[in-house]
């Protein structure tokens, strides 16, 4: 996600930017200068073989159809109205009931140890991957290498990731070329970047090895092992619809994915929870242009610990809707026997 002696800074950078990107089209990406200083950092730091990562490196292939995609999100293409119908879209709910069905072992397991409610987890895996059907077609070295050395809005990103990528292979003792994620290097079920995938992954099925890209129990238990890390409230809830009163200030609205406001200060401002809070709970304010007109909701902490999987409002509502979908759906069928 810059006049006089500074043009000619920006000059110098704009014919770096472009020889860079003749190198890396014209040659592979072990002779990139960002490749070589990443390969020369992975020696020093973490004693990787030189020789092979300049081979894996050559393997390494410029995607554009991954820089493509980085510039389209459905986040900032999309009002909310329409985001919504991508994962509520009647299929999504009875899938999503079906893989809790077929796991509801591991399910239960999860939910009981990290404290997170099954709906969440499976919402989550059908938000993401639609219950593990798509996880992604890309090479995860060509998704990242793609990123860090030839998108440089966030390359800094990206070369992180790609460090973590390297060292996870090693320590899963993976082939590098042959696992596959989405465009951005996501992976597995729960489409874990590699650095989440380092920290939150768990072995949920004690055969000692984290496998989020075909253990389901894994994959289940690294979701909610991340919710829990990232301060998940066990029976808290998530968010509250707000009833809006004369002169409300809707100027509060969007100001910050952490909530900031009290539940009484909301309501001192025309936005009443229309859900029983403690004045003292803090919340963020959300605004989403929904199919019936403007929506205010109350976003509570658990919104927040879900926009730590995804940064975006309209990604923790849909997640939250489609668990309660699948939950009410779930509970009709288990009521029928």
């Amino acid at each position: 996600m810059i006049t006089g002696l500074k043009n000619i800074g920006v000059t110098m950078l704009a014919i770096s930017a472009s020889l860079t990107s003749t190198l890396s089209v014209a040659e592979n990406y072990a002779q990139h200068p960002q490749a070589i200083k990443l390969i020369d950092e992975m020696v020093a730091e973490h004693d990787f073989d030189r020789t092979k990562l300049e081979a894996l490196f050559a393997e390494a292939k410029k995607k554009q159809s991954i820089l493509k995609a980085m510039s389209r999100p459905a986040e900032k293409a999309l009002e909310w109205k329409d985001y919504r119908k991508l994962f509520l879209d009647g299929k999504r709910t009875p899938k999503g009931v079906e893989f809790w069905q077929k796991n509801q072992p591991a399910l239960d397991a999860a939910s009981e140890k990290y404290g997170v409610p099954q709906e969440i987890i499976v919402a989550i895996i059908g938000v993401e991957t639609r219950y593990g059907r798509i996880m992604g077609s890309y090479r995860v070295l060509d998704a990242l290498a793609t990123l860090a050395f030839d998108y440089p809005r966030r390359s800094e990103f990206f070369t992180k990731e790609l460090k973590h990528f390297l060292r996870l292979t090693r320590e899963q003792q993976q082939d590098p070329l042959a696992l596959k994620g989405s465009y951005a290097g996501a992976m597995g079920y729960g489409q874990f970047m590699p650095s989440s995938f380092r920290s939150y992954a768990v072995d949920f099925d004690g055969d000692k090895v984290a496998d989020i890209w075909k253990n389901k129990r894994d994959a289940i238990g690294s979701v909610a092992n991340y919710f829990k890390h990232h301060g998940w409230r066990q029976g808290a809830p998530v968010v509250a619809r707000a009833a809006l009163e004369k002169n409300f200030k809707a100027e509060l609205a969007n100001q910050s994915l952490k909530p900031k406001y009290t539940v009484s200060s909301l309501d001192e401002a025309g936005f009443k929870a229309m859900l029983e809070l403690p004045g003292d709970e803090v919340s963020s304010l959300v605004k989403l242009e929904g199919a019936k007109g403007t929506e205010y909701w109350l976003g509570l902490h658990n919104f927040y610990v879900i926009t730590r999987y995804n940064h975006s409002r309209m990604y923790a509502m849909a997640v939250y809707q489609l668990a309660q979908e699948i939950r009410k759906q779930y509970d009709l069928k288990k009521a029928k026997g």
